[in-house]
């Protein structure tokens, strides 16, 4: 026998393994790849079901009920995610945007579906997700070119951005009122017209319930949804008012343990009632020597913030007092009463406190408020008093109002904008289409199943609006493709217009933060190829 022949040979390796790298991969590791990524996508797409009906003005409101036996009826895509517990991607669009929450999921649904049958056609995912990124590039540029720049001085412009964003919700024939009330909110309290953003936070929505929507109104100063304490006879309204937003407690000191005292002598206990009583008196007698004549105290979760004796003693000395502030509602306050909060009795101080020509309570339908208003020096702040009939208008107004001011916000963020209507998805569509025919192999197919993906918008505002999609598609691709790149759908006659001539506009940055969003989001997902349990 031979030499050659007596060496074994060196066994084959099962055609089911490979080598990646110094890690020995089965065909079993591929399926579960797969399998990983078909389950995340599966599971994504299923919530873009959920609210895909309610885009566009003819969407679908949506009825979610808690378990506490809350409902809560809106067609707003953040809050339905919100309440779904399935929010980062919309909260996301949220807070950059505020508006085109239900664009932003509807569109991530759109692309994993391309992205699935992709990757049934064997194209690898990381093709995929960097031909996604040449995507995105491309459509900055097409955006930028269809935009117009915007002047903030233009108040006529920013309000037709605003009853756009306005349109779909449920509050829409409110639109007209709503949408000029948001462009002054944010107008007055915007540091100068260079500023490159602006703070909602110091716009504040106070709710109450009664009256009619167009009760609604901002206030040049502040509002309380509660009623001044009457206790003894309190007053309730206070002119040339000096205010202190006090943090401690006009109520007996407490040990920071449960303690019983046990008093068997009648003279003890009327010891201690003397200093009690004594005690609050000095704090009151304190306040008074400052000069302030309206409290405003912040709630307390260890003791009582008042008691029924430091209430008394307060409406002797003729000092209004509103209790139960918020922790969360001191840092607005004191920015638009210019004071400082006072978290000891020593502390106070005349410097401390701020002006205000009239602190007043108001009887509403519903109870009653406090205003506090002609403040002098008053800081960049302004209170949004919402007024509807029932509560669940009243909460829908609420979200409204905020995608509205975060709409106008937009427009000072990024100063263009573009048409509404999926105008802006169609042309998109149309040159990505083209860009592929410029590109070779795998990520020119990419390309053009983003480009396709993209075409949900349109034919999900036309199904919503019960519209014939196909048809609207296609006559809106031909209209871009003759030169039109304003046209849209115009879902109220049932006609394609240009989105200009009816002003169906809106900000830049709304589109182009969906849709960056939603593909980082796709993206994403498709690097995960496994998921690994830690105990």
């Amino acid at each position: 026998m031979s030499q050659t022949a007596a060496t074994p040979a060196a066994p084959a390796k099962q055609a089911s393994q490979y080598t990646r790298g110094n890690r020995e991969t089965t065909t079993q590791d591929k399926t579960r790849e797969g399998d990983v990524r078909t389950s995340n996508i599966v599971a994504a797409k299923g919530v873009t079901d959920v609210v895909r009906t309610s885009l566009g003005p003819r969407g679908m409101d949506k009825m979610l009920v808690m378990d506490n036996g809350e409902v809560v009826i809106t067609n707003d895509g953040a809050t339905i995610l919100q309440k779904l517990q399935l929010v980062e991607l919309s909260k996301a669009q949220d807070i950059e945007a505020g508006d085109g929450t239900t664009s932003v999921v509807v569109l991530a649904g759109s692309l994993l579906d391309a992205t699935q049958k992709l990757m049934g056609r064997g194209i690898h995912p990381t093709v995929i997700s960097d031909a996604f990124k040449l995507c995105i590039d491309k459509s900055r540029e097409v955006l930028v070119a269809m935009s117009t720049p915007v002047d903030l001085n233009n108040k006529e412009e920013m309000v037709k951005a605003a009853q756009t964003s306005l349109s779909s919700k449920v509050v829409s024939q409110y639109s007209e009122f709503l949408a000029p009330l948001s462009v002054d909110a944010v107008l007055r309290v915007l540091p100068n017209l260079d500023a490159t953003n602006v703070d909602l936070r110091d716009i504040h929505i106070v709710k109450k319930l009664g009256g009619l929507m167009e009760d609604t109104e901002l206030v040049d100063g502040l509002v309380f949804s509660r009623s001044a304490s009457k206790t003894a006879g309190g007053p309730t309204r206070i002119k040339n008012a000096k205010i202190a937003l006090i943090q401690f407690c006009l109520s007996p000191p407490k040990t920071d343990m449960d303690n019983n005292i046990v008093v068997s002598d009648i003279e003890q206990v009327d010891r201690l009632i003397r200093e009690e009583r004594t005690y609050l008196l000095n704090m009151c007698k304190a306040i008074k020597k400052s000069g302030a004549n309206v409290l405003l105290v912040q709630k307390s979760i260890l003791r009582d913030a008042t008691t029924e004796m430091s209430l008394h003693f307060l409406a002797k000395m003729n000092i209004m007092v509103v209790q139960d502030i918020e922790r969360n509602e001191v840092e607005f306050i004191s920015k638009t009463l210019n004071c400082k909060p006072i978290a000891n009795i020593d502390s106070m101080k005349p410097e401390k406190l701020g002006s205000a020509e009239v602190v007043e309570e108001v009887s509403t339908g519903d109870g009653k408020i406090i205003k506090i208003t002609g403040i002098p020096g008053k800081g960049k702040t302004v209170t949004a008093l919402v007024r509807a009939s029932n509560k669940l208008i009243l909460d829908e107004t609420d979200r409204s109002l905020h995608d509205a001011l975060c709409v106008v916000r937009s427009l000072v963020k990024d100063r263009r904008i573009i048409s509404g209507g999926s105008a802006p998805e169609v042309e998109l569509s149309l040159q990505l289409s083209k860009y592929s025919r410029e590109l070779q192999g795998a990520e020119s197919y990419c390309v053009r199943a983003f480009a396709e993906a993209l075409d949900i918008i349109p034919t999900t505002l036309a199904e919503n609006a019960g519209l014939h999609p196909i048809a609207i598609v296609t006559e809106l691709r031909n209209r871009h493709a003759k030169g039109e790149h304003n046209a849209g759908i115009n879902v109220r006659e049932g006609i394609i217009s240009d989105m200009r001539e009816i002003n169906v506009i809106q900000p830049l940055l709304t589109t182009w933060s969906a849709l960056s969003l939603a593909t980082e989001t796709v993206r994403m997902i498709l690097k995960i190829d496994d998921i690994v349990e830690v105990r």
